[in-house]
């Protein structure tokens, strides 16, 4: 399922918890996003879609406390500061900027590891999107409850960069050749990689 939106053209959720209210509430943010740029002429600053999103998952803590909980982050592009931006959330609707890096859900743990292992110095775009690929396969193979790459059936996770260009989903066929290296690398003979 997909679990990566364009909240507008400048950032982007990804979501994390129950699929269903996840959807709806990403959804409702789309909307509301929207909204606001036709009523006063202009988007909502960053801070701003990060505010209106902290107060969407506030709204849903009665959900939560029944088993249903959305924890997303957002990510965009600060046009005002001219930088990316990352946001990570808790259940109550806590917000808290984060500088480098946050994973998010059952399988983050293990993504947080290869990130931590893999960010030293400045990487480039494509360097940044391998780093996440590889941290989303291993969350997949080390996780039952993460979603991975279903080479069998063509089917693999939406990943997007959010930069000065605003949100750019990554092709399916670059996605799919990016995880098909890794699998190859994993499933080399020892003496190949030697």
């Amino acid at each position: 399922m997909q679990k990566v939106f364009a909240a507008d053209k400048w950032s982007g959720v990804a979501i994390a918890g129950a699929a269903g209210p996840a959807i709806e509430m990403v959804k409702m943010f789309q909307l509301q996003l929207e909204h606001y740029e036709k009523v006063e002429g202009h988007s909502l600053s960053l801070e701003g879609k990060a505010n209106q999103l902290s107060l969407m998952v506030r709204q849903h803590l009665p959900a939560a406390m029944q088993g249903m909980v959305v924890v997303p982050i957002f990510a965009g592009f600060d046009r005002r500061r001219g930088k990316g931006r990352l946001f990570a959330y808790d259940v109550t609707g806590g917000r808290y900027e984060e500088e480098d890096y946050v994973a998010s859900g059952s399988g983050s743990l293990h993504a947080r590891t290869v990130i931590k292992l893999g960010r030293g110095g400045s990487l480039s775009r494509d360097e940044t999107v391998d780093l996440m690929i590889r941290a989303l396969f291993t969350a997949a193979d080390d996780d039952s409850a993460t979603g991975g790459p279903d080479s069998m059936r063509g089917i693999y996770p939406i990943v997007a960069t959010i930069g000065d260009e605003g949100f750019q989903a990554l092709e399916e066929d670059d996605i799919s050749s990016r995880f098909a290296s890794i699998i190859a690398e994993y499933t080399r003979p020892e003496e190949a990689i030697r």
